[in-house]
Protein backbone atom coordinates (compact mmCIF):
# COMPACT_ATOMS: atom_id res chain seq x y z
CA UNK A 1 0.00 0.00 0.00
CA UNK A 2 1.82 3.28 -1.51
CA UNK A 3 1.92 6.38 1.54
CA UNK A 4 1.32 6.54 4.96
CA UNK A 5 -1.21 4.01 7.27
CA UNK A 6 -0.95 6.54 9.76
CA UNK A 7 -1.99 9.65 7.35
CA UNK A 8 -4.55 7.68 5.70
CA UNK A 9 -6.26 7.17 9.36
CA UNK A 10 -5.59 10.76 9.81
CA UNK A 11 -7.82 11.48 6.98
CA UNK A 12 -10.06 8.80 8.19
CA UNK A 13 -10.27 10.06 11.26
CA UNK A 14 -11.37 13.80 10.17
CA UNK A 15 -14.07 12.36 8.35
CA UNK A 16 -15.37 10.77 10.80
CA UNK A 17 -15.25 13.89 13.19
CA UNK A 18 -15.80 16.38 10.48
CA UNK A 19 -19.01 14.57 9.04
CA UNK A 20 -17.64 14.48 5.39
CA UNK A 21 -14.89 14.75 2.87
CA UNK A 22 -15.44 18.38 2.30
CA UNK A 23 -15.68 19.08 5.90
CA UNK A 24 -12.49 17.15 6.18
CA UNK A 25 -10.75 18.60 3.91
CA UNK A 26 -11.45 22.17 5.02
CA UNK A 27 -10.03 20.80 8.50
CA UNK A 28 -7.04 19.50 7.42
CA UNK A 29 -6.22 22.31 4.41
CA UNK A 30 -6.16 20.00 1.56
CA UNK A 31 -7.95 18.95 -1.56
CA UNK A 32 -10.94 16.98 -0.88
CA UNK A 33 -9.77 14.63 -3.60
CA UNK A 34 -7.04 13.67 -1.29
CA UNK A 35 -8.95 12.53 1.15
CA UNK A 36 -11.13 10.96 -1.04
CA UNK A 37 -8.56 8.96 -2.38
CA UNK A 38 -6.90 8.16 0.87
CA UNK A 39 -10.24 7.03 1.90
CA UNK A 40 -10.66 4.59 -0.92
CA UNK A 41 -6.77 3.57 -0.79
CA UNK A 42 -7.29 2.40 2.99
CA UNK A 43 -10.73 0.39 1.86
CA UNK A 44 -8.82 -1.12 -0.84
CA UNK A 45 -6.32 -1.72 1.85
CA UNK A 46 -8.85 -3.25 4.23
CA UNK A 47 -10.96 -4.92 1.74
CA UNK A 48 -13.81 -3.79 3.52
CA UNK A 49 -15.89 -0.27 2.80
CA UNK A 50 -15.41 2.13 6.24
CA UNK A 51 -18.94 4.07 4.87
CA UNK A 52 -22.07 4.04 3.62
CA UNK A 53 -22.36 7.17 1.37
CA UNK A 54 -25.72 8.70 0.40
CA UNK A 55 -26.37 12.30 -1.03
CA UNK A 56 -27.07 13.71 2.50
CA UNK A 57 -24.79 11.92 4.86
CA UNK A 58 -21.83 9.61 5.48
CA UNK A 59 -21.86 6.91 8.55
CA UNK A 60 -19.96 4.22 9.26
CA UNK A 61 -20.22 0.98 8.92
CA UNK A 62 -19.77 -1.77 11.40
CA UNK A 63 -16.06 -1.83 10.23
CA UNK A 64 -15.70 1.91 10.00
CA UNK A 65 -16.80 1.90 13.76
CA UNK A 66 -14.62 -0.76 14.91
CA UNK A 67 -11.45 0.55 12.99
CA UNK A 68 -12.60 4.09 14.24
CA UNK A 69 -13.02 3.01 18.17
CA UNK A 70 -10.07 0.82 17.77
CA UNK A 71 -7.73 3.33 16.06
CA UNK A 72 -8.72 6.57 18.46
CA UNK A 73 -6.85 6.40 21.11
CA UNK A 74 -3.47 5.26 18.52
CA UNK A 75 -4.16 8.51 16.29
CA UNK A 76 -4.81 10.79 19.26
CA UNK A 77 -1.60 9.61 20.98
CA UNK A 78 0.59 9.92 18.00
CA UNK A 79 -0.55 13.40 17.21
CA UNK A 80 0.14 14.08 20.73
CA UNK A 81 3.93 12.69 19.97
CA UNK A 82 4.18 14.55 17.25
CA UNK A 83 3.19 17.77 18.12
CA UNK A 84 5.37 17.36 21.34
CA UNK A 85 8.29 17.05 19.18
CA UNK A 86 7.44 20.12 16.98
CA UNK A 87 7.09 22.74 20.49
CA UNK A 88 10.83 21.77 20.86
CA UNK A 89 11.34 24.69 18.52
CA UNK A 90 7.78 26.08 17.92
CA UNK A 91 5.88 28.66 20.10
CA UNK A 92 2.51 26.39 21.16
CA UNK A 93 0.41 27.22 18.40
CA UNK A 94 -3.25 25.54 17.60
CA UNK A 95 -6.41 25.11 18.72
CA UNK A 96 -7.84 23.92 21.92
CA UNK A 97 -11.25 22.91 22.37
CA UNK A 98 -12.73 23.71 25.83
CA UNK A 99 -16.04 22.59 27.34
CA UNK A 100 -17.21 24.55 30.42
CA UNK A 101 -20.27 25.03 32.33
CA UNK A 102 -21.59 28.45 32.63
CA UNK A 103 -20.70 28.84 36.29
CA UNK A 104 -17.07 27.57 35.59
CA UNK A 105 -16.61 29.93 32.83
CA UNK A 106 -18.03 32.87 35.51
CA UNK A 107 -15.51 31.42 37.97
CA UNK A 108 -12.07 30.59 35.53
CA UNK A 109 -12.47 31.16 31.94
CA UNK A 110 -14.33 34.71 31.87
CA UNK A 111 -11.76 36.28 34.31
CA UNK A 112 -8.52 35.08 32.30
CA UNK A 113 -8.95 34.17 28.47
CA UNK A 114 -8.44 37.58 27.82
CA UNK A 115 -5.24 37.45 29.09
CA UNK A 116 -4.32 33.97 27.55
CA UNK A 117 -4.96 35.02 24.37
CA UNK A 118 -2.34 37.90 24.58
CA UNK A 119 0.00 36.04 26.51
CA UNK A 120 -0.76 33.26 23.38
CA UNK A 121 -1.56 34.87 20.27
CA UNK A 122 -0.92 31.95 17.74
CA UNK A 123 -3.20 29.51 19.96
CA UNK A 124 -6.97 29.49 19.34
CA UNK A 125 -9.16 28.91 21.72
CA UNK A 126 -12.86 27.71 21.12
CA UNK A 127 -14.88 27.91 24.21
CA UNK A 128 -17.89 25.62 24.56
CA UNK A 129 -20.61 26.45 27.36
CA UNK A 130 -22.45 23.10 27.84
CA UNK A 131 -24.35 22.39 31.55
CA UNK A 132 -24.63 18.92 30.37
CA UNK A 133 -22.27 16.21 30.43
CA UNK A 134 -19.98 16.21 28.26
CA UNK A 135 -17.61 12.76 27.12
CA UNK A 136 -14.55 15.20 26.76
CA UNK A 137 -13.33 12.50 24.42
CA UNK A 138 -16.15 11.16 21.97
CA UNK A 139 -16.51 15.18 21.36
CA UNK A 140 -13.01 16.04 20.80
CA UNK A 141 -12.24 18.39 23.54
CA UNK A 142 -9.10 18.86 24.71
CA UNK A 143 -10.02 19.76 28.07
CA UNK A 144 -13.30 20.39 30.43
CA UNK A 145 -13.88 22.06 33.53
CA UNK A 146 -16.95 20.53 35.43
CA UNK A 147 -17.34 20.36 39.72
CA UNK A 148 -16.33 17.38 41.11
CA UNK A 149 -13.45 14.64 39.92
CA UNK A 150 -15.91 11.70 38.77
CA UNK A 151 -13.36 10.86 35.73
CA UNK A 152 -13.21 8.57 32.47
CA UNK A 153 -10.71 6.17 31.60
CA UNK A 154 -7.01 7.66 30.77
CA UNK A 155 -8.42 10.93 31.86
CA UNK A 156 -6.53 13.28 34.69
CA UNK A 157 -8.35 15.81 37.09
CA UNK A 158 -6.73 19.13 38.31
CA UNK A 159 -8.60 20.74 40.85
CA UNK A 160 -8.88 24.48 39.97
CA UNK A 161 -11.04 25.62 43.26
CA UNK A 162 -11.86 24.49 46.84
CA UNK A 163 -15.38 23.90 47.56
CA UNK A 164 -17.58 26.92 47.29
CA UNK A 165 -20.83 28.08 49.12
CA UNK A 166 -23.89 27.14 47.18
CA UNK A 167 -26.25 30.05 48.74
CA UNK A 168 -29.88 32.12 48.76
CA UNK A 169 -30.27 35.82 47.88
CA UNK A 170 -33.19 38.03 47.10
CA UNK A 171 -33.15 41.73 45.39
CA UNK A 172 -34.68 44.70 47.86
CA UNK A 173 -37.63 44.59 45.88
CA UNK A 174 -38.23 41.13 46.62
CA UNK A 175 -38.12 41.64 50.22
CA UNK A 176 -39.75 44.87 50.09
CA UNK A 177 -42.59 43.01 48.76
CA UNK A 178 -42.75 39.67 50.47
CA UNK A 179 -40.37 39.89 53.08
CA UNK A 180 -37.04 38.67 53.88
CA UNK A 181 -37.11 34.55 55.03
CA UNK A 182 -35.99 34.74 59.07
CA UNK A 183 -36.23 31.29 59.34
CA UNK A 184 -36.35 27.37 57.39
CA UNK A 185 -40.00 27.44 58.21
CA UNK A 186 -40.65 30.97 56.78
CA UNK A 187 -39.72 29.18 53.16
CA UNK A 188 -42.62 28.07 53.06
CA UNK A 189 -44.12 31.06 52.08
CA UNK A 190 -41.76 32.05 49.09
CA UNK A 191 -40.86 31.19 45.51
CA UNK A 192 -37.32 29.60 44.19
CA UNK A 193 -35.60 29.93 40.97
CA UNK A 194 -35.60 26.72 39.67
CA UNK A 195 -32.49 24.96 37.78
CA UNK A 196 -33.02 22.51 35.82
CA UNK A 197 -29.76 19.90 34.55
CA UNK A 198 -29.67 19.62 30.93
CA UNK A 199 -28.55 16.18 30.80
CA UNK A 200 -30.48 14.71 33.67
CA UNK A 201 -33.47 16.73 32.92
CA UNK A 202 -33.97 17.15 36.45
CA UNK A 203 -34.61 20.41 38.87
CA UNK A 204 -31.47 21.33 41.48
CA UNK A 205 -32.64 20.54 44.78
CA UNK A 206 -32.58 23.10 47.61
CA UNK A 207 -30.78 21.91 50.24
CA UNK A 208 -29.73 23.76 53.44
CA UNK A 209 -27.60 23.04 56.72
CA UNK A 210 -29.88 22.59 59.62
CA UNK A 211 -27.96 22.19 62.86
CA UNK A 212 -25.02 20.23 61.14
CA UNK A 213 -26.96 18.18 58.41
CA UNK A 214 -28.19 18.96 54.83
CA UNK A 215 -31.57 18.52 54.79
CA UNK A 216 -33.58 19.19 51.44
CA UNK A 217 -36.59 22.02 51.43
CA UNK A 218 -39.24 22.02 49.27
CA UNK A 219 -40.59 25.14 47.62
CA UNK A 220 -42.71 26.40 44.65
CA UNK A 221 -41.00 27.52 41.80
CA UNK A 222 -41.77 30.97 39.81
CA UNK A 223 -39.62 30.09 37.05
CA UNK A 224 -37.76 27.14 36.21
CA UNK A 225 -34.33 27.46 33.61
CA UNK A 226 -31.42 25.84 32.53
CA UNK A 227 -29.34 29.18 32.30
CA UNK A 228 -27.52 30.55 34.80
CA UNK A 229 -27.93 34.41 33.55
CA UNK A 230 -31.77 33.58 33.52
CA UNK A 231 -31.68 32.96 37.26
CA UNK A 232 -29.44 36.32 37.87
CA UNK A 233 -31.66 38.26 36.06
CA UNK A 234 -34.48 37.19 37.95
CA UNK A 235 -33.22 38.11 41.04
CA UNK A 236 -32.62 40.82 40.06
CA UNK A 237 -35.61 41.69 39.06
CA UNK A 238 -37.83 40.36 42.08
CA UNK A 239 -38.83 37.12 40.71
CA UNK A 240 -38.18 34.55 43.39
CA UNK A 241 -35.42 33.76 45.64
CA UNK A 242 -32.05 32.27 43.73
CA UNK A 243 -29.94 29.60 44.91
CA UNK A 244 -26.60 30.75 43.36
CA UNK A 245 -22.78 30.55 43.22
CA UNK A 246 -21.41 32.93 46.15
CA UNK A 247 -17.79 33.50 44.37
CA UNK A 248 -20.65 34.41 41.38
CA UNK A 249 -22.78 36.78 42.81
CA UNK A 250 -19.47 38.26 44.67
CA UNK A 251 -18.05 38.66 41.01
CA UNK A 252 -20.75 40.64 39.84
CA UNK A 253 -20.74 44.31 39.10
CA UNK A 254 -24.41 45.32 40.72
CA UNK A 255 -23.54 42.32 43.75
CA UNK A 256 -24.88 44.73 45.98
CA UNK A 257 -28.25 44.43 44.41
CA UNK A 258 -28.26 40.59 45.71
CA UNK A 259 -29.15 39.98 49.49
CA UNK A 260 -27.84 37.13 51.50
CA UNK A 261 -30.91 35.00 53.07
CA UNK A 262 -30.29 32.46 55.23
CA UNK A 263 -26.78 32.45 55.40
CA UNK A 264 -26.37 30.08 58.30
CA UNK A 265 -27.74 27.60 56.18
CA UNK A 266 -25.29 27.44 53.28
CA UNK A 267 -24.14 24.47 52.14
CA UNK A 268 -20.70 23.74 50.16
CA UNK A 269 -20.78 22.52 46.53
CA UNK A 270 -17.66 20.75 45.75
CA UNK A 271 -14.47 21.42 43.94
CA UNK A 272 -13.81 22.77 41.00
CA UNK A 273 -11.88 20.52 38.44
CA UNK A 274 -9.54 20.71 35.14
CA UNK A 275 -9.85 17.28 33.09
CA UNK A 276 -7.82 16.44 30.22
CA UNK A 277 -6.74 12.85 28.55
CA UNK A 278 -3.34 12.01 30.26
CA UNK A 279 -1.61 12.25 26.69
CA UNK A 280 -2.66 15.76 25.83
CA UNK A 281 -0.87 18.06 28.03
CA UNK A 282 2.35 16.69 25.70
CA UNK A 283 0.96 19.23 23.10
CA UNK A 284 1.88 22.57 23.66
CA UNK A 285 -0.88 24.20 23.11
CA UNK A 286 -2.72 22.46 25.66
CA UNK A 287 -0.25 22.41 28.15
CA UNK A 288 0.10 26.17 27.86
CA UNK A 289 -3.74 26.26 28.66
CA UNK A 290 -3.79 23.73 31.24
CA UNK A 291 -0.43 25.26 33.19
CA UNK A 292 -2.44 28.57 32.43
CA UNK A 293 -5.09 28.11 34.72
CA UNK A 294 -3.59 26.22 37.29
CA UNK A 295 -1.14 29.51 37.55
CA UNK A 296 -4.08 31.59 38.19
CA UNK A 297 -6.19 29.62 40.03
CA UNK A 298 -3.47 29.04 42.52
CA UNK A 299 -2.81 32.70 43.06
Amino acid sequence: MQGSIYGYLTYFHEIVNEGSIAAAARKLEIAPPAVSNALKLLERHLGLPLFTRTTRKMELTEAGQRLFDSTRDIIQGLDSAMESVRDLTLKPSGLVRVTTSSIAYLLVVKPYFAEFCRRYPDIRLEISVNDGIVDIVKEGFDVGIRFGDRLEQNVVAKKLLDPVRLGLYASENYIRKYGKPETLQDLSRHKLLGYRFVTANRIYPLTLNQDGREILVDMPHAIVTNNVMVELDSVRQGVALGQLFEPVVNALHDREKFIPVLEKHWTQYPELFLFYMQHSQKAGRVRAWIDFLLEKTSA
